[in-house]
C-alpha cells in the first residue's frame, strides 16, 4: 500500500459552486466534465477529496 492510487473522475459541475471548491478540482487534476485523473493516495489527496465528493467519483487504480 506504500503506492497506494485512487482514480477520481469529475461527475459535477462547478458552475455555482464557491471557488474553493472550484479550486479544490483544480488541485485534483479536474477542471471538466468527465474528466479522469489518477493520484496518489495521501492524507492531503483524501482531504481534497472529502471536500468536493459531491462532485467527483472515486475509484481504487489498478
Amino acid at each position: 500500500m506504500a503506492n497506494a492510487k485512487v482514480k477520481v473522475t469529475q461527475i459535477g459541475s462547478p458552475i455555482g459552486r464557491k471557488q474553493d471548491q472550484r479550486a479544490t478540482l483544480v488541485g485534483l487534476g479536474l477542471n471538466k466534465m468527465h474528466r479522469t485523473s489518477v493520484l496518489e493516495d495521501t492524507p492531503s489527496v483524501r482531504g481534497m477529496i472529502s471536500k468536493v465528493a459531491h462532485l467527483i467519483k472515486v475509484e481504487p487504480a489498478e
